[in-house]
């Protein structure tokens, strides 16, 4: 049995592999005018899910942060309803 590969892609099999994989996107754009740089501008950005972003330890602080605040939240929540 030969291995085969779908030619065709779909837009969801595209979305479920970049937050699964992850994407890095690195650009620079200089802007020049007679040759002369006057505008140069680096971009950088990381596309993925929030699992990938923490198995590469990226945003592990805002995530601790954010589970906290909704655990606080509920317990609040919690307390008022149990009044």
């Amino acid at each position: 049995m030969e291995p085969t590969r779908e030619l065709h892609g779909t837009i969801s099999d595209l979305l479920d592999r970049v937050l699964d994989k992850g994407l890095i996107i690195n650009a620079d754009v200089i802007i020049t005018l007679s040759g002369i740089p006057l505008i140069a501008v680096n971009l950088r950005a990381a596309i993925a899910g929030m699992e990938t972003m923490l198995e590469y330890g990226v945003m592990t602080d805002w995530d601790e942060a954010t589970r906290a605040r909704e655990r606080r939240i509920r317990e609040e929540r919690a307390a008022v309803g149990a009044q």
